[in-house]
């Protein structure tokens, strides 16, 4: 089978991409190993919903048109909202291929699936950035008897073993999960790394109003002072709520959370909290504050001051006296241990030198420069800000497939060249 560009995913990013290829009428084929949108179908948990409101539900050629757009999506609409899309625009979606194997072929590709082999020109990757969980090597001492999960696997609270549970990582997943499963009526000690503290709403508006109206959002890769940091950070604390509620330590700590350092190692039985969770909450305040203050400023600037609520400071993150150092599974009776330690990208099936020692692609603003016609697409800050929202997809799709356009042209005059020669 032969096609001038395999897509591989048909989330929001392959679809923003197939929709600029056919605005430019070049060939394609879009592989997915399940649905439209197959991760948001299976890979989140039952009460998660976006974290943008749903007037920023938008992709090229198609915007949210409901009538709640301060709300935020449930899985099933975000799922439904792709399903939409992708008839829109008839996307050629063919689902329930696993691709197996990318490989170059002189100047262009062969990609191996469990459904036959494709030959192209060119090659993007969309299959998002939470392929594989981050599990810490400190989770190899655990108890034999204590049930692991990640976000991924997580549902909700009834399928977690009775007892207590332990949750490390405080960004938005953690966080949530902290939340939920404490609601539930478990007590939950929540391990606390680096993380980022923002308000849900601000001066009467959302957070990801004032991220967009800003520019902050619109930041390019190219103009970030440290993007390899920029690419590493922690979610926000953040939650999609009909009540619009911020979720940050302080509600967390008030719903009955104990909150508790870095987890920094595991043995016989016991786990070892790092002391730094008063230093690092301070950090979290400090950088909340100072966003606040850029916020304050472009209000000024734009003369929108006196059009908006009043200015608002929060409380600092309360820490205990003592905060634990230690916990023991068995004497506290923790029984089972949720993993929010992020998601690595999965390229195993990139048989290509184009991957670093941790088998990350090397890219630039996802043009893989090492192998001319292969692209990635929806990874952390790829080529804005906003790369993995849903509303960003679609400038990054168009600036890849721009180049994609170009890179095309080049080969068909090079072949043209040859035929002359």
């Amino acid at each position: 089978m032969r096609t001038s560009v395999v897509v591989i995913g048909a989330g929001q990013t392959g679809l923003a991409v197939s929709y600029f290829l056919s605005e430019r009428d070049i060939e394609h084929v879009i592989l997915e190993r399940g649905s439209v949108g197959q991760s948001w179908r299976s890979e989140r948990w039952d009460s998660l919903r976006l974290l943008t409101p749903n007037s920023q539900s938008r992709l090229p050629g198609h915007v949210y048109d409901g009538n709640d757009p301060d709300g935020f999506m449930t899985m099933t609409e975000v799922v439904g909202f792709l399903d939409d899309y992708a008839r829109r625009i008839a996307a050629p979606v063919r689902s329930g291929v696993t691709v197996t194997s990318v490989r170059r072929r002189g100047s262009a590709y062969q990609v191996g699936t469990d459904d036959g082999t494709w030959d192209a020109d060119a090659v993007v990757i969309a299959t998002g950035a939470c392929n594989t969980p981050r599990i810490p090597a400190v989770a190899e001492g655990l108890p034999d008897d204590v049930v692991q999960v990640t976000p991924a696997d997580y549902r909700n609270p009834d399928l977690l073993p009775e007892g207590g549970v332990l949750v490390v990582g405080a960004s938005a997943s953690g966080a949530q999960i902290a939340s939920e499963v404490q609601r539930s009526g478990r007590q939950v000690t929540l391990a606390v790394g680096e993380h980022v503290r923002v308000p849900r709403t601000y001066r009467g508006r959302d957070l990801m109003w004032w991220m967009e109206v800003t520019g902050r959002l619109d930041e390019r890769y190219d103009d970030v002072d440290d993007i390899v940091r920029a690419r590493h950070l922690p979610s926000t604390q953040l939650v999609g709520t009909p009540e619009r509620v911020s979720l940050d330590l302080n509600t967390l700590t008030a719903e009955g959370v104990r909150l508790a350092g870095r987890l920094a190692a595991v043995t016989n039985g016991r786990a070892q909290f790092s002391g730094s969770l008063r230093n690092v909450a301070k950090l979290a305040d400090l950088k909340e504050r100072r966003l606040l203050e850029f916020f304050d400023e472009w209000a000024v600037e734009a003369g929108l001051d006196g059009a908006l609520g009043p200015v608002e400071r929060y409380e600092p993150t309360r820490i205990e006296d003592e905060p634990p150092l230690s916990a023991d599974f068995a004497a506290d009776g923790i029984r089972s241990v949720v993993w929010a330690t992020g998601y690595l990208a999965d390229h195993s099936f990139v048989d290509i030198d184009v991957l670093d020692r941790k088998g990350q692609l090397k890219h630039d603003g996802g043009v893989v420069t090492a192998s001319p016609g292969l692209y990635r697409i929806g990874l952390p800050v790829l080529r804005r800000r906003k790369s993995t929202f849903i509303h960003g997809a679609g400038d990054d799709a168009r600036d890849i497939t721009e180049h994609l356009a170009g890179y095309l042209a080049s080969v068909a005059v090079d072949e043209a060249e040859c035929a002359v020669g």
